[in-house]
């Protein structure tokens, strides 16, 4: 088996590896996660939105978009220490990466982002690997928050470029990938994926994951969401996604992309125990877990749940890790 990092694959190669049989397809990538990682090991991340709902872009899947009708209620950017004391407890039960997400178009040069660069410099203080997902941002943008201890950004793809457009109107493809390319410049890990269930074909899946694959260095982390269908979103009626879905993307993202960290995300508190096992075996090394209320608006099972799994499963939680610098271009 070919185990080599490769940025070149074609089209034909990610169908003919995501069409094998199940049973083949996690096999392979089951083979790959064990020849790139501790399989034994998984990265333990807490979310916590830091600014809640409100947002002007128009994302179908979303229900912070402020022009939908949801339960999501509106909170404005929290305290820095109300931040620094969610993010201490996550350090106590295990977690390694705290992620903070704010429900921005884009970041804007001002107080907010001071507050926001305060914030990173709190947790990356805690020794945590600290982590963002702020909407848009410039290269200088970029620049202060690396500057400030960021480990890494997260700037889902969401759908395949070809579907893009039926899921959001409000930005562009491009502006996806201007914005993971401005993270790369700063020398920030990216953390990249998508979202499966939004009505997208099996050939957007591919096409999604051809992109991370093929760029110039691929994602550190791979979230895999599937679509968490919230009342009052254009998507709410869509169909559940089927774990074999969830298990085929998951493992071809790691078979393409085998030293990523591939995080089950998104509609993990759906699954089963063994649906998840699943997923750990196909090559998920990374989840999401924490107290419910202080996650997005779509929540993961907590931590004492999580960790009963990882007893059941054999598994432990990932320490952190040091981060490898990333060469900022020129």
């Amino acid at each position: 088996m070919n185990t080599s990092i490769r940025n070149d694959w074609t089209k034909e190669e990610v169908q003919a590896i995501y069409d094998q049989p199940l049973m083949a397809l996690i096999y392979q990538a089951a083979t790959v996660h064990r020849q790139w990682h501790e399989a034994s090991e998984v990265q333990v991340c807490t979310l916590l939105s830091v600014k809640t709902g409100g947002c002007p872009e128009d994302c179908s899947y979303c229900g912070q978009a402020a022009r939908y009708h949801t339960d999501i209620k509106v909170q404005a950017l929290l305290p820095t220490e109300t931040v620094l004391a969610h993010a201490r407890k996550a350090k106590e039960t295990g977690s390694s990466r705290f992620c903070m997400a704010a429900a921005w178009r884009e970041v804007r040069d001002n107080r907010d982002f001071d507050r926001v660069i305060e914030m990173v410099k709190g947790v990356n203080e805690l020794g945590l690997e600290v982590c963002c997902t702020l909407g848009m941002l410039t290269e200088e943008q970029a620049i202060r928050l690396q500057d400030a201890g960021l480990y890494a950004y997260n700037h889902n793809l969401d759908t395949s470029e070809q579907y893009y457009d039926e899921i959001i109107s409000t930005r562009t493809f491009d502006n996806r990938i201007n914005t993971i390319n401005n993270v790369r410049k700063a020398g920030i890990t990216v953390c990249s994926g998508g979202i499966i269930g939004l009505g997208e074909t099996d050939r957007d899946r591919i096409s999604m994951l051809l992109t991370l694959a093929t760029m110039p260095k691929h994602p550190e982390s791979v979230p895999v969401n599937a679509l968490a269908r919230i009342k009052g979103t254009p998507l709410e009626h869509n169909p559940k996604v089927d774990i074999w879905e969830m298990v085929r993307m998951i493992a071809t993202a790691r078979i393409i992309m085998p030293t990523a960290v591939v995080r089950l995300s998104a509609g993990r508190i759906e699954m089963t125990e063994p649906e998840q096992a699943w997923c750990f075996m196909a090559g998920a090394n990374s989840i999401f877990t924490g107290e419910r209320e202080t996650l997005l608006v779509t929540p993961n099972p907590g931590v004492s749940e999580d960790m009963a799994m990882f007893q059941t499963l054999g598994l432990k939680p990932m320490a952190k890790r040091e981060k490898v610098k990333t060469c900022p271009t020129t």
